[in-house]
């Protein structure tokens, strides 16, 4: 594969919606697991300078673990490259920042999502399960569990940890889905003066949110509560980083778990003899979980930039280069899982980058857990387990392995019930 016409393109979002390309991602991962990409232009959006694509598990691992020579704050952490003049305020994330100052961020929101404030969650997050479940298959039949449940279980689990009221969740679903679905032909881009895409994350696309975020922290002050912008609003944060927590919470604390619901359950209902083993207790709910994340990341893939010459798998990367890490694929390497293909809930150990590695592995990936875990086991209550009524639609990004749609129906009432 040294000739770039010879390497599978898996840069194009219009890729995924199919699936994740497995077959792609395995010849790269034998033949060249460090592989030059090409970046045309693709929906509107222009042209890049192209990227390395790092496909296999331990490279993955390598880069998200050394930020010294794979940074988040050089070039920010999506494929396609910011305006110029919008990286600074870009870089005012978490998410876009290295060591040292990522560290002090960290430790600073993280105080907001202690244990005991995730555990009380539970329960709320357990009754709101069970209403949606019951409401959607109150008549039997087809039912699309994204629109009908996951959607709504997501959203409204985090606007109780974050403390937004109920009756704006509108307002958090249209950003998510500007920020998250940018590269999807459902979601039409808003278009500059000349008629180019506007990236969403930019100043002018974000003040909304920025504005409802200082809003809400100013009445958090006035009205504390047991929720993370009651935390926020009373930390050392800046107004400008408070602004960034409450976009980062609002994206990735809905989008996890709204893509990664659906997902298991689209896996379960592929695999009906696993998805007997989970209801009849054989398996873990807990392992079930993470292997249900292994085969389907919320997050496909996440880019770096190189600090300075280095090399990866032996390819000689120059300072300045783009490296993108495939969580698909790395959570898919027969070098790491044996028979990556097959749905085993018992899998242990599992050590997926589903929610990364590093530095910057996932902060709320204990508060997504718990969600999926009584998630699933709500469903398993309600009705026994689900069966496919019809194909998914997946999301087209090249970020987020999304599920627009998934019909489903409740089991045969002939099948066994746990």
């Amino acid at each position: 594969m040294g000739d770039p016409s010879d390497v599978p393109d898996v840069f194009d979002p219009r890729i995924y919606a199919a699936g994740i390309p497995h077959d792609r991602f395995r010849a790269l991962r034998d033949l060249a697991p460090v592989a030059r990409q090409e970046e045309p232009e693709i929906l509107g959006w222009p042209a890049g300078p192209g990227f390395w694509a790092v496909t296999r598990h331990a490279d993955v691992v390598r880069v998200l673990k050394d930020s010294g020579t794979y940074s988040s704050h050089l070039g920010a952490t999506q494929i396609r490259d910011p305006d110029p003049a919008d990286l600074p305020f870009i870089r005012r994330m978490m998410l876009n920042q290295d060591p040292p100052e990522h560290g002090r961020l960290r430790r600073l929101v993280s105080r907001a999502f202690t244990p005991g404030r995730i555990e009380r969650f539970a329960g709320t997050a357990r009754d709101r399960a069970r209403e949606l479940l019951a409401a959607a298959f109150a008549g039997g039949g087809e039912v699309d569990l994204v629109r009908a449940v996951t959607d709504d279980y997501a959203l409204l689990n985090l606007t109780d940890l974050l403390g937004v009221p109920a009756s704006d969740r509108g307002l958090l679903h249209t950003w998510t889905e500007r920020v998250i679905a940018y590269q999807d032909p459902d979601e039409p881009p808003v278009l500059d003066a000349e008629g180019r895409p506007v990236n969403p994350r930019s100043p002018a696309m974000l003040a909304e949110m920025f504005d409802y975020a200082q809003e809400l922290a100013a009445y958090k002050r006035a009205h504390p509560a047991d929720d993370v912008m009651s935390t926020l609003a009373a930390s050392e944060l800046a107004e400008a980083e408070l602004e960034m927590f409450f976009f980062l919470l609002t994206v990735a604390g809905n989008d996890t778990v709204r893509s990664a619901a659906p997902g298991g359950i689209l896996a379960l209902a592929e695999h009906p003899s696993e998805q007997r083993r989970l209801w009849d207790g054989e398996v873990s709910m807990d392992t079930a979980v993470d292997e249900l994340l292994r085969v389907h990341p919320p997050v496909l893939s996440f880019r770096r930039t190189a600090a300075h010459d280095t090399e990866l798998a032996g390819r000689k990367i120059r300072a300045g280069d783009k490296v993108v890490v495939f969580h698909a694929s790395a959570n898919h390497d027969e070098r790491v899982f044996a028979d990556p293909h097959r749905l085993d809930l018992g899998r242990t150990p599992n050590p997926h980058v589903s929610f990364g590695d590093g530095p910057h592995v996932c902060l709320g990936a204990h508060f997504a857990r718990l969600q999926l875990r009584v998630f699933y086991e709500e469903v398993r209550a309600a009705c026994g387990g689900l069966e496919l009524a019809g194909p998914p639609r997946r999301l087209v990004s090249n970020f987020i392995n999304g599920i627009k749609s998934l019909p489903v129906r409740p089991p045969e009432p002939s099948a066994p019930r746990s």
